[in-house]
């Protein structure tokens, strides 16, 4: 079992490996984002299963996440943690709005977001890894 102080390097780690490991997904597949969000959009109860996850998720790493304001990865653990719940109940209460935004946001520069999400899985890696 992790030790409390642990405990926000852990989630950092997870958090960095699933980041990195969608990034590797998007470059081996170019444009997998994008037709996952179509799906997204176009699929009721896919949209409200994903929502679901995703603010229990954030709830989980929130209320899991001992929060000390004096240790900085704790603070940014826990607003992401926050920023999950907020994304979970944008998605339930407005998903086809929100997927339709985000996939226009995606558009032709689903490398540059690929890159940016290899690039914090990393980071959020070795943070994580210097923490231990």
């Amino acid at each position: 079992m992790a030790e409390g102080q642990d405990i926000p390097a852990w989630i950092a780690l997870f958090m960095g490996l699933y980041a990195l490991g969608a990034a590797i997904g998007e470059l081996r597949s170019p444009g997998s984002w994008a037709a996952m969000l179509d799906g997204f959009e176009n699929n009721e109860a896919l949209r409200f299963l994903t929502g679901i996850v995703v603010l229990a998720l954030g709830a989980a790493i929130y209320l899991v996440n001992p929060y000390d304001p004096a240790d900085w990865l704790s603070i940014v653990i826990t607003v992401m943690g926050a920023g999950m719940v907020l994304e979970g109940m944008v998605i339930l209460g407005f998903g086809r709005p929100f997927l339709h935004f985000a996939s226009a946001m995606m558009g032709a520069v689903n490398r540059a977001w690929a890159l940016l999400s290899a690039g914090l899985g990393i980071v959020l890696i070795c943070v994580a890894m210097l923490r231990f």
